[in-house]
């Protein structure tokens, strides 16, 4: 039994349930091709909310989650043995299409930040000045008052208010928030008794998110909650390419460790010039015309504990001249788009700008690329893309509930919920106090592509396509006692004339 497997089935034991035969069959059938430990944090899950939790998990309901978690269409390619240029030439189709790039969005020539207090104000106004007016483009919010005139309303009416949270507590089964707007504040209590629904969009609000509050009128600033009502994105339908052009996302390189995977980039590199794999993965090759990496080209010195022990390079400039012999290894027609992560040779916190030059001067000279800050939007032949490294998932997994290392998706989701890459100010992100919040997503990305994590995960969630794209470093002693699993060395590429994902594992030869 695998190791992936071990956890799936222990993990099933210690939440008080039995697999029976045939679903522990199509568990370890599933466990060959998918993560069987995310299959049953999945089940477990829908079990839970059944009005009748059952003893024995069965296979109808494991196929049933598979189902909803595993869509068909995404499907993993396990690349064969290499095969030389010799053996067939390679033409590839994305050599004669033109590249179509607009840069939407790129904070490096845009942020002037001193840290002055009223920066730190005007920062938080922008915010929520973004937010609300997204808010209101709800037919449902859009109703909303101010605070000031919600508190005058008399006891028992139905009022609704838009604000930002500044505290959070939970008493004796009860929650109670602290909301405020531009001109006053109020306390929002969810009392035992409320719809599931409504406890459990509590539990998920974090500090300094933007929400609207249906509620009824309490005593004097008291209001008592019956819904809460996200910014989100609205269900549309996603743009996409009128050809099938392909792009790879990806990011974690963390060249310089000695855990970096030189062999598994190695081969990605060989796959892109048409190198590596079978007829299949060479097609698949031909019709690649964007590499976008989105941060932690290399590993830094001194950004975790212990570091420097599992260094192989402990010069920064050196790790960006090897990053740069991998670069310059990809044919000139495939356009590489780069932004920097926490990792990387720039200041840590966000927004951040391009890289540097005075570090990653090597990488601008190995080949033409692209490079933006942290966070960037661009388009890629109509399809619109928000690059963001990812450092505040850290903060997502860490306070809102049902959150794992395991299904970074689960965590960028909820940062389109609140339409916001770094909705809780103050915790293991470091944000910036601009004039200006460059973290507001104002406009739903046809792809939200992260990393950070070190796993990769994808899912569809009305209409955008989100998409962590893992990492190509093993798992470091600081990630072992975090108990984060990395899954390393697979890449997902993205046709964008139809969004569907294909992954590669070039995790072994």
């Amino acid at each position: 039994m695998s190791e992936r497997l071990q956890k799936a089935v222990t993990l099933t034991l210690t939440a008080g349930y039995q697999l029976d035969k045939e679903a522990f069959d199509f568990l370890q059938t599933m466990a060959q091709t998918r993560d069987p430990v995310k299959l049953m944090e999945e089940t477990i899950g829908r079990a839970e909310k059944l009005l009748e939790k059952p003893i024995f998990i069965n296979r109808n309901l494991l196929e049933g989650t598979a189902g909803q978690i595993f869509p068909e269409r995404e499907e993993e390619v396990a690349p064969p043995s290499p095969v030389t240029e010799a053996r067939k030439t390679f033409r590839p189709y994305a050599k004669g299409i033109d590249a179509e790039i607009k840069v939407i969005e790129d904070p490096t020539d845009k942020m002037c930040g001193t840290g002055s207090v009223e920066e730190y104000l005007e920062y938080f106004r922008d915010r929520f000045r973004k937010l609300q007016r997204i808010l209101r483009q709800r037919m449902d919010t859009r109703d909303a008052s101010s605070i000031p005139e919600a508190l005058k309303a008399p006891p028992n009416s139905k009022v609704k208010v838009i604000g930002m949270i500044t505290e959070k507590r939970e008493h004796q089964q009860k929650l109670f928030f602290r909301i405020e707007d531009l001109e006053a504040e109020a306390t929002v209590l969810v009392a035992p008794g409320r719809d599931q629904g409504t406890l459990e969009k509590a539990r998920q609000l974090m500090l300094d998110q933007v929400v609207c509050v249906s509620a009824i009128k309490g005593r004097n600033d008291l209001l008592i909650a019956e819904e809460f009502l996200w910014p989100d994105v609205p269900q549309r339908k996603p743009e996409k390419a009128s050809r099938p052009v392909y792009a790879v996302l990806t990011s974690d390189l963390h060249v310089g460790s000695k855990l970096a995977m030189k062999d598994a980039l190695s081969r990605f590199a060989l796959w892109l010039n048409g190198k590596y794999g079978d007829e299949n993965l060479r097609k698949i090759a031909s019709h690649i015309k964007y590499v976008v990496i989105t941060g932690d080209l290399v590993d830094g010195i001194g950004v975790y504990p212990n570091q420097v022990k599992e260094l192989a390079m402990r010069d920064v400039h050196k790790q960006y001249r090897a990053v740069a012999k991998f670069i310059e290894q990809i044919r000139d027609y495939i356009e590489v788009i780069v932004t920097p992560g926490n990792h990387d040779a720039s200041r840590k916190a966000l927004p951040q700008p391009a890289l540097p030059r005075d570090y990653a001067e090597p990488l601008y000279e190995a080949r033409k690329i692209i490079s933006l800050g942290n966070p960037s939007t661009v388009q890629l032949h109509g399809v619109e893309l928000l690059l963001y490294h990812g450092r505040s998932l850290d903060d997502i997994i860490a306070t809102a509930p049902n959150m794992s290392f395991n299904a970074p998706e689960k965590a960028m989701r909820l940062l389109l919920q609140s339409r916001h890459l770094a909705p809780v100010y103050g915790g293991r992100t470091s944000i910036a106090p601009e004039k200006r919040d460059f973290m507001v997503i104002e406009n739903p990305p046809d792809i939200f592509h992260a990393g950070h994590i070190h796993v990769l995960g994808y899912e569809t969630y009305r209409g955008t396509l989100i998409v962590n794209s893992g990492a190509w470093q093993r798992q470091t002693e600081y990630q072992r006692k975090l108990r984060l699993n990395p899954t390393p060395g697979i890449a997902p590429i993205i046709n964008l004339q139809t969004l569907d994902v294909t992954t590669i594992n070039f995790a072994t030869a």
